[in-house]
């Protein structure tokens, strides 16, 4: 901290230039550089606009891969690049508030929703697993509920899942993941009590 400002680079204007320049023409050392020098100050950005470690991290990545996809369009300067990542965390941080209040809605909305199955007829008595993984389902948290629910009860793909919710594709399969490990888990807890 230089008078209460964060100092944006460590190194000689000469250097951080002459890297500007170096990712600007493409060179993929240059974006393992660039993310060693300023990645902590992109997530410590993000992380205190955000309040969430994981949206800070998604931020950071996106930040990275947006200025590696964006790179014809920086100017390299002595000053600009550590400006012009803040500048992209600041985009990307206003995504993910936006995507945050869709996720919201969404999730609302489709908790609102009552499945189809919970009215069961006397002929079509549910066999005791479905039960089990039912209830099970049911006391999971947000949003690994309304993802498994929209994966096995609404046949979603996990594409159509993360554009349902909003939430990145990679979160989806990991609730997924972690939601399928704890229905394996209660399962066989059940079924070993029963014996």
């Amino acid at each position: 901290m230089v008078g209460g400002a964060a100092v944006l680079e460590e190194a000689p204007e000469e250097s951080v230039e002459a890297l500007a320049v170096r990712f600007r023409a493409g060179h993929e050392e240059a974006l393992g550089e660039v993310y060693d020098r300023w990645a902590s100050l992109v997530h410590s950005y993000a992380l205190r606009a955000l309040q969430d470690t994981h949206d800070a991290e998604d931020v950071t990545q996106q930040v990275f891969v947006a200025a590696w996809q964006s790179r014809d369009k920086m100017t390299p300067g002595p000053h600009t690049f550590p400006a012009w990542l803040i500048g992209i965390a600041r985009h990307k941080i206003s995504d993910a508030r936006a995507a945050r209040a869709r996720d919201v809605r969404r999730i609302e909305a489709v908790a609102a929703v009552t499945p189809s199955d919970e009215v069961v007829g006397t002929e079509d008595v549910m066999e005791p697993d479905r039960l089990v993984v039912r209830q099970a389902v049911d006391e999971m948290g947000e949003p690994r509920r309304t993802i498994m629910l929209l994966a096995f009860w609404q046949d979603l793909t996990h594409v159509d899942i993360a554009a349902t919710t909003g939430l990145p594709l990679g979160t989806v399969k990991s609730h997924l993941r972690r939601g399928l490990t704890q229905l394996h888990h209660t399962l066989e807890e059940v079924r070993h009590g029963s014996r």
